[in-house]
């Protein structure tokens, strides 16, 4: 099968681990995948961010830029006719993205069914955090793609959710969440080479991966640390983000500085020998739709993980099973149940051993999310 793969992503950050990981297990089943993304991707590292989309939104005001964002639709749409003639694609597999309607032309023009990828509620999260000036064609575009697409695959249920209630048909959604690569987690895992870098051996090592903000609120982290100071506890945060230096204030004011560690941004490639260096898995907060992909990291390596009892970490832990859960409008919860976590060996074990049979049983994998994907269009042909 020929599969024409459109996105706008322009940086190579956790969004790109999505596209990059589906894309390689579509080609290991066998299938042609033909790229339609922006030209200067490919030449990036991992943890690069677009300069060039940055500067346009300082500069700019927001309703010019937002026009650009629309008018890109337009010379994306001139990319893709191109490809869509030489390659001939079967379908069109799309990562959402706002003010993008360039797919749904193309797949309208060449008569190709499309399959939309939903991460995010786009409109609505732009609008909250960032404000949107041209609201009536940010929200046009985004119901217009969602209500066209053949196929809908928003990454939890709580996302579709919000997808029907936009207007789209609840019989094209199908949920396919977020999910892990087996060989990139298989391979021979490396944590003592970590626990030495940092001095870690001995450390009780509390572990975060990815991109840290405010809002995932390792603050309270840091403060049990200090309440603790007499305990092994570190907290080691693997990555970066605008949240760190506010981390690194507050461990100094509490005078705790070297019970914590972070290592700027990881090679994807290292990631699993410093998951593995971990006693608890963190994910203090999510956005109430996300499927977030560190949490699929820590299940594969079979870590204790806490995490918020949100509805779409429901859709995949279960607490006291495989997780614990707390309550996030709780100021306290999160804190007293890690330090529940920390203070029982036992109940770790149990809960990242199940946390890895839960992965197995719910096929949380990138092969089997192309499986799915897969499975989709050979349907829709076996109805026509």
């Amino acid at each position: 099968m020929k599969i024409l793969y459109h996105h706008r992503i322009a940086s190579k950050d956790g969004q790109y681990v999505h596209i990059e990981e589906l894309i390689t297990a579509l080609r290991a089943l066998g299938h042609e995948v033909i790229m339609a993304e922006p030209d200067a991707i490919e030449h990036k590292g991992f943890g690069s961010s677009s300069g060039s989309v940055k500067m346009i939104r300082t500069l700019l005001p927001g309703f010019l830029h937002e026009f650009i964002e629309f008018a890109y639709a337009l010379f994306d749409f001139a990319k893709i006719v191109p490809l869509m003639l030489k390659h001939k694609p079967d379908v069109i597999y799309e990562r959402y993205n706002l003010f993008l309607p360039s797919g749904i032309w193309a797949k309208k023009l060449f008569k190709v069914p499309l399959l939309l990828e939903v991460n995010a509620p786009l409109y609505a999260e732009r609008k909250k955090h960032d404000g949107i000036q041209l609201d009536w064609l940010a929200k046009w575009t985004e119901s217009y793609v969602w209500r066209q697409a053949d196929y809908v695959l928003p990454v939890t249920q709580v996302l579709a959710d919000q997808v029907i209630a936009a207007g789209a048909s609840a019989a094209s959604i199908r949920v396919i969440p977020n999910g892990i690569n087996q060989a990139r987690f298989s391979h021979a895992i490396d944590s003592a080479t970590v626990l030495d870098k940092y001095g870690l051996h001995n450390k009780l090592v509390l572990g975060f991966t990815g991109f840290v903000r405010d809002w995932h609120r390792l603050d309270k982290v840091v403060q049990a640390i200090a309440d603790n100071k007499g305990r092994a506890w570190h907290l080691l945060l693997v990555g970066d983000g605008p949240a760190r230096a506010a981390i690194e204030q507050q461990a100094a004011d509490l005078g705790i500085s070297e019970h914590i560690t972070i290592t700027g941004i990881i090679d994807r490639d290292e990631v699993a020998n410093y998951v593995a260096a971990f006693d608890i898995a963190l994910q203090p907060d999510v956005v109430e739709y996300a499927s977030p992909l560190k949490l699929f990291e820590y299940m594969v390596l079979g870590k204790a993980i806490i995490a918020p009892d949100r509805a779409n970490i429901r859709e995949i832990l279960t607490h006291g099973q495989d997780a614990l859960l707390f309550d996030p409008a709780q100021e306290q919860a999160f804190t007293e149940q890690l330090c529940a976590l920390c203070l029982d060996g036992d109940l770790r074990q149990r809960l990242g051993k199940a946390a890895a049979q839960t992965l197995a049983e719910k096929g949380l994998y990138w092969q089997e999310n192309a499986k799915r994907v897969v499975t989709l269009l050979e349907d829709r042909k076996n109805d026509k």
